[in-house]
């Protein structure tokens, strides 16, 4: 050791151009194997290991708090170089002078910061502390002071480790024993669906019940929390929660961008629903969506009717560019109203949507509960809230945000050009539509619109009086209602 260090010792130089190397690698190997940074625990954990390592090498070589610096200076610039091709706002340049621009570094480079550069400091402390001890003459020594920081820190990243650690489950379908009913199912898969591994958590009291399989809203959405929030689904069917590609526990199916298209994610849930129809021998299954959801179901619906018993959109959404728009004009209303110059005057800058930038959006969209307050509003089952269930582990929550920016930015402008009031008038299987008392009128009035020239077997459109947006579970008790009554009207003769 003493015949490959004192050499390095003896020259700054080498010993610098050594941890410049180590560090530069390192930014280079997790830029190639994680460009959006750690996404997955096992990612996670690889990435703080690894950084650690290279932090001790650093401070080993080196023998100087400059290695406290050099080190993650040298691997954010070479991984930030590495990873420029990869798209997204947590990704993309900084834009902190709004809401959903410091929400993206947070989420991008302050998680990187965390389970990256954090450990690499620390570890630089334990190298210099090493060198010292192998007779670096100039080592700087920890005064007793550094060294209790240098301990909390260190028990600060194991307690982050365990919590990465935990792995995410779902709870079993008690009997009356309390034990596991028999017949039952309760568990959280993986399955390839469009070449990409992709996440679902099932739950039923039987797996003879029918199936219903959900859309989350978004895109990039995922309500593995607010469907948990209420079993009553669970009692009459199979519930397929499903994190769509780009989504929660999918969120590292996102890449390659270039292949997340609405066409894809049509095909995907096509695949979804014919596996579910194979594994639990149904030859059909009920589709149900919320918001985003609602505009992937009907367009797999139109593609496919064959494959469903009914549709039951709540939330629906008609046309995005629209119901944007409608917002907009309320959201610019209530400015005016309020005397909220400054927000007034950034929506006549921008103008009415669509706009070429996500981060543009939040404007004319992120008031919507000021000029059009539920009263009766629960935020524990909405984003973030729903997120911390056991289904999720930590990284999960972390990437439920992080779709909510980088798989929105990728589909939402490809949903500019859709209409079902002119491309859907019409699908070939039963249709329920939900909205909430509260709906916004940018959904609502399109929605009743759409619902007068739609043509299918049967329609209803219901109004839960103590809903918004999304009264399945705003009202969970009278949407399972509806699906029972839904179930026997249809299940049988379809």
């Amino acid at each position: 050791m003493d015949a490959l260090l004192k050499p390095l010792w003896s020259d700054w130089r080498m010993s610098l151009a050594v941890a410049v190397v180590a560090a530069g690698a390192a930014g280079w190997v997790n830029a190639w194997l994680m460009p959006r940074g750690p996404v997955t625990s096992s990612q996670a954990l690889l990435a703080m290991g690894i950084a650690l390592g290279v932090g001790v090498v650093a401070g080993l070589v080196m023998g100087s708090r400059w290695s406290i610096l050099v080190a993650p200076v040298i691997f954010m610039a070479v991984f930030e170089f590495a990873r420029s091709g990869t798209d997204g706002p947590t990704v993309d340049g900084l834009h902190l002078n709004s809401t959903y621009g410091i929400l993206a570094f947070v989420l991008g480079r302050g998680v990187q910061g965390v389970l990256v550069l954090v450990p690499m400091m620390l570890g630089t402390v334990y190298g210099i502390w090493i060198a010292s001890r192998l007779g670096h003459a100039t080592a700087p020594r920890t005064s007793t002071v550094g060294w209790v920081f240098t301990g909390l820190l260190t028990a600060a990243l194991m307690a982050l480790a365990i919590a990465i650690s935990r792995p995410a489950t779902t709870a079993a379908i008690p009997g009356p024993d309390g034990k596991p009913l028999p017949g039952s199912i309760a568990e959280l898969i993986t399955v390839r669906i469009g070449g990409h591994e992709q996440a679902m958590m099932i739950r039923g009291r039987s797996v003879e019940s029918p199936v219903l399989l959900y859309l989350a809203g978004g895109p990039g959405g995922t309500d593995l929390g607010a469907m948990r929030a209420d079993t009553a689904l669970e009692q009459d069917f199979v519930v397929v929660t499903w994190d769509q590609r780009g989504s929660g526990k999918s969120y590292s199916a996102l890449d390659p961008v270039q292949t997340l298209t609405v066409s894809q994610m049509v095909a995907d849930t096509i695949e979804i629903t014919d596996y579910l129809r194979d594994r639990f021998d149904e030859d059909k299954i009920y589709l149900v969506g919320n918001s985003w959801g609602t505009l992937l179901g009907v367009l797999v619906v139109q593609e496919r009717p064959d494959l469903f018993h009914a549709f039951i959109g709540t939330g629906q959404m008609v046309s995005p560019r629209e119901t944007d728009r409608m917002f907009y004009e309320d959201t610019l209303a209530w400015a005016d109203q309020t005397g909220n110059k400054s927000l007034a005057a950034t929506l006549r800058k921008n103008g009415p949507p669509p706009y070429g930038d996500l981060l543009e959006y939040e404007p004319a969209l992120s008031y919507e509960h000021e000029w059009n307050a539920y009263p009766e509003l629960d935020t524990s089952k909405e984003m973030p809230a729903n997120l911390f269930v056991p289904e999720n582990t930590l990284m999960d929550r972390i990437n439920g945000l992080r779709a909510f920016l980088d798989t929105f930015s990728v589909l939402y402008p490809q949903l500019q050009n859709i209409d079902f009031r002119s491309d859907v008038p019409k699908l070939d299987i039963p249709v329920y539509l939900v909205i909430g008392k509260h709906e916004a009128r940018g959904r609502a009035v399109l929605a009743n619109e759409w619902f007068e020239i739609l043509e299918a077997p049967s329609k209803e459109m219901l109004v839960f009086e103590h809903s918004g947006h999304r009264p399945l579970f705003e009202e969970p008790a009278e949407f399972a209602a509806l699906m029972k009554r839904v179930l026997r009207a249809t299940y049988e003769s379809s």
